[in-house]
């Protein structure tokens, strides 16, 4: 069982914008030259990063008309990628005020300020006027909300009718018990992880009507392969990389989380719905 204080604790750094200004200088760049590229290794905190992006949220049909929703935006990271690759506006909202801090200066930094509104609060409470938005998504967020049923109903009230809203999350696929820590969770006890069955309840029951569904596992653990290659290759992280925000257990969170893919305990699952 999660609850908001826990998962914020869980995520929150201390020193989040001075590790990344650091890693943005290893890498020969200053806030002034560095961008949305460079960044996406830091801040697209989800499995297959970019790439996992591109192929989700290319699914949206996103265009520069489009006001669209970040839910657990993190540091922003897609949020940037939606407003740069698409050219929509977008509002963020996360429960870790580290995260929204440090995400505005990076906004800040790649000239999408103006474009991108951050927001600490909760996913279950948007302080957002109904049907606000005309598309929205979640990356690797329900893992830590409880409340599917309360979280889609919310998201529902704040898209405009006909509105698409996609999910990629971590999804249990199987009845073992997993192994943590994981990146979401140090133990159960912050873990929310549900069935794709489970999520495609909630939101039907919220209003929306599924039109595509997608288990991701196998391009996740290629993915996990590509980064265990290039990390031995390199021999050690790279300037900017997902260690900055999962710290001195970034190791064991990652063997953890490919362990519990591998043995079919879990698996990344992208749903798209829309509202009626």
């Amino acid at each position: 069982m999660s609850d908001h204080r826990n998962v914020s604790e869980h995520y929150t750094h201390g020193e989040l914008l001075g590790a990344i200004h650091a890693g943005v200088t290893a890498l020969g760049k200053t806030t002034d030259s560095v961008t949305v590229h460079d960044l996406a290794a830091v801040d697209e905190f989800h499995i297959g990063g970019r790439q996992a992006s591109e192929d989700f949220l290319g699914q949206l049909n996103l265009t520069t008309a489009d006001h669209v929703l970040d839910i657990g935006c993190g540091l922003g990271g897609a949020s940037r990628f939606v407003a740069s690759q698409y050219g929509s506006r977008v509002t963020g909202i996360d429960l870790t005020a580290e995260y929204i801090e440090t995400g505005k200066i990076m906004c800040a930094w790649v000239a999408l300020g103006d474009q991108i509104a951050l927001h600490q609060g909760s996913a279950l409470s948007m302080p957002f006027e109904d049907g606000t938005f005309d598309s929205g998504f979640m990356m690797h967020v329900g893992m830590n909300i409880e409340d599917k049923a309360g979280l889609c109903s919310e998201v529902y009230r704040v898209l405009q009718a006909g509105a698409s809203f996609g999910t990629y999350d971590v999804m249990q696929v199987g009845d073992d018990e997993l192994t943590y820590p994981v990146p979401w969770a140090t133990t159960s006890e912050t873990s929310a992880v549900a069935s794709p069955e489970q999520y495609k309840h909630a939101l039907q029951d919220a209003g929306f009507t599924i039109v595509a569904e997608r288990n991701r596992r196998d391009f996740a653990l290629a993915f996990f392969e590509q980064l265990r290659a290039k990390t031995a290759a390199a021999s050690g992280p790279p300037p900017l990389g997902l260690h900055i925000l999962m710290g001195a257990s970034a190791v064991v969170k990652v063997q953890n989380m490919i362990e519990n893919i591998s043995a079919g305990r879990i698996a990344p699952v992208e749903l798209i719905a829309r509202k009626a």
